[in-house]
This record gives C-alpha cells, sequence and structure tokens, in this order.
C-alpha cells in the first residue's frame, strides 16, 4: 500500500473503504514509520506542527451506578480510589489557574456518575463564567448523559465543548456496559450539537473488542461529526472488570491513531488515557497522527510530568496552540 498516496486521495475527499482501513491495522511493523508519514500528510495538511494541550479536573471521584467494565468509579468496581463529592468553584477555579500555566488551551471539568444534578450543572457554570472571564480557556464539560436544559445553561455559561465518548463500537457495548445504551451515549453528543456546544466524542481501545470493531467506531464518531476524539488505551485497573486485560503493543497504538486519522482527517485527534503505559518510548511517534495530548493526570490514573510533555513537544520540533490570553502573557517571558 501506498499511505502517502492514500493520505493525499483522503485530502482530496476520499472515504477509504473498509479493506483499507483493515490494512492500516494489519500494517507490518516493517511499514509502520512509512504508515505514519502518509498520516502525518494529512495531519500537517490540516493543522500544520500545531499541538492541542488538554488537562482535566475530576470534579467528582467514585459513587458512581453505572457498571462499566473499564472504570474504576463504576458501581461494580472494588479498584481503591479517593472518592468525594462534586469539588467547589473555587477548587475548579484553581485547576483552572494550574492548565493555563501550563500553556494549556482546553481545561476539561469532568464528574462520575450517570448524569449532573442541578446544583453540579449550577457549580460548573459558574466557574466556568470565571474562568473565561480571567483566562480564556477553552472548556471542555463531562458530565455524563445530558438533558436538553442542562445543555443550554452550559452554552449560555460559555460552555465550548462536550465530552461524552462512545467508548466501543455498538456491537460490543453491552460487553462493557448494561446500565445505559450505546444510543444513550449518541443521544446525548446530538443534545450537545444542538445547543450549539462542539461535540467531543471517543474510543477506548482494548478492551477485547475486535479490529473490525475498531474501524466501526472510527467510521461513526466521523458520522456522528464529532470535532474533537479522544483515543485512549485500556490503562486495566486492578478491581474492575478488565483487570488483568493486556492486548496492546506500541506499534498497533500507532497503527489506531493512523486509522483515526485517515478516517477523521479534518478533526482534532487526542491521544488521552492510557498514552503513557501503552505507547511507552514510542509516545511521540503518536503526534505524527495525532494533534492533541492530554497533560498531567487522568481520572483515577495518573499520566507523565507536564515538562516531560513538553520536552517531547519540543523536541519533534511541534508547536503548542495557545489561546489568546496565554499568547499575550508568554510573548512576555
Amino acid at each position: 500500500m501506498d499511505w502517502v498516496q492514500l493520505a493525499q486521495e483522503v485530502i482530496n475527499g476520499k472515504v477509504i473503504r473498509d479493506h483499507e482501513a483493515m490494512s492500516i491495522l494489519d500494517c507490518d511493523d516493517d511499514e509502520l514509520l512509512l504508515l505514519l508519514n502518509g498520516a502525518f500528510q494529512i495531519r500537517k495538511h490540516y493543522f500544520g506542527k500545531k499541538v492541542k494541550l488538554n488537562m482535566i479536573i475530576n470534579a467528582k471521584s467514585g459513587y458512581c451506578p453505572e457498571d462499566c467494565g473499564y472504570c474504576s468509579q463504576s458501581s461494580i468496581s472494588t479498584a481503591e480510589i479517593e472518592k468525594y463529592p462534586f469539588i467547589t468553584k473555587e477548587e475548579i477555579l484553581e485547576g483552572a489557574k494550574i492548565a493555563f500555566e501550563n500553556k494549556v488551551g482546553t481545561y476539561c471539568i469532568v464528574a462520575s456518575g450517570r448524569e449532573p444534578t442541578r446544583k453540579d450543572v449550577n457549580v460548573v457554570s459558574e466557574a466556568v463564567e470565571e474562568i473565561k472571564n480571567i483566562y480564556g480557556l477553552k472548556v471542555c464539560a463531562c458530565l455524563g448523559l445530558l438533558k436538553e436544559e442542562q445543555a443550554a445553561q452550559l452554552k449560555e455559561a460559555g460552555v465550548d465543548r462536550y465530552n461524552h465518548n462512545l467508548n466501543t463500537s455498538k456491537r460490543h457495548h453491552s460487553y462493557i456496559t448494561t446500565s445505559h445504551t450505546y444510543e444513550d451515549r449518541v443521544n446525548t453528543v446530538e443534545i450537545a450539537k444542538k445547543h450549539g456546544i462542539s461535540p467531543c466524542s471517543g474510543a477506548i481501545i482494548g478492551m477485547k473488542e475486535t479490529k473490525e470493531d475498531v474501524i466501526e467506531i472510527a467510521r461513526a464518531l466521523h458520522q456522528l461529526d464529532a470535532d474533537s476524539i479522544p483515543v485512549n488505551f485500556l490503562h486495566a485497573i486492578d478491581g474492575t472488570k478488565l483487570e488483568g486485560t493486556s492486548e496492546l503493543n506500541p506499534r498497533y497504538c500507532l497503527k489506531v491513531l493512523a486509522l483515526f486519522r485517515y478516517i477523521n482527517p479534518t478533526k482534532e485527534i487526542r491521544i488521552s488515557g492510557g498514552r503513557e503505559v501503552n505507547l511507552g518510548s514510542l509516545q511521540p511517534l503518536g503526534l505524527y497522527a495525532a494533534n492533541s495530548i492530554f497533560l498531567g493526570n487522568y481520572l483515577t490514573t495518573q499520566g507523565q510530568e507536564s515538562n516531560q510533555d513538553h520536552k517531547m513537544l519540543s523536541d519533534l520540533g511541534f508547536e503548542i496552540e495557545l489561546v489568546q490570553k496565554q499568547e499575550e502573557v508568554f510573548s512576555k517571558l
């Protein structure tokens, strides 16, 4: 397969066929750099060498009634994690300050649970109004299943993006969770879109799905028109249903990132949870396909130090995409 030629066809509007998608996942390791070169041609065409940085604050930990098999916060998990109710507006603002200082452009307010309460939405709304005023950061909320009136309130407060991952293919979904449906997740993304909030939805790879499932979820996210697509790689946690699952290697993870770029050429592809564990020393190569990463820790697992990520980007010769207020501050330093 001539990966650069295929990339040019994608740039010209081609939708790759299933056998081409499977060829990406089945790519011989000896051709991996050629594949990534093709993915980079697409990435460079739409995003140049810029990288978007994202940071999470875990606004509520544990106490979730859902039975998601990958999650240490679920009702069926016995993992030993810190549990606490929804944090205060002041704590959310302190996290935004840290994000701003670390050149993070998108600040993600994430909370466990099936859906947010009225109080939760009020706290987030009040915090977002101040974050936009003080720091000018883009804000992504991830609070679970969303109602119409909640979406309208979050939009009014200034929330730029709402995250609700599809996680896996429709076929494989019931293996991962039974307490909500695949359609529930799609509906929440559609509600966010309806109210003018940028949709963020992605996948978790390595949950005993097939390669056909991986292709299906990449195509489903294309059809959903998600603006931002976080690609997580399972970091199996003891005490969860998927405890001990270890199906991934760094080279396959890079092929998955390439697949998502070929299928979703114009979208933000973000290397997300499990990056450090599953990509290991090959992490830098992932950014030849993806154009976005999380900085710092995840929900209940730790990421690498922020200075390591900044050095990685500098070594690659890539440029961090800043919001206007960051440009004003850091240009004076």
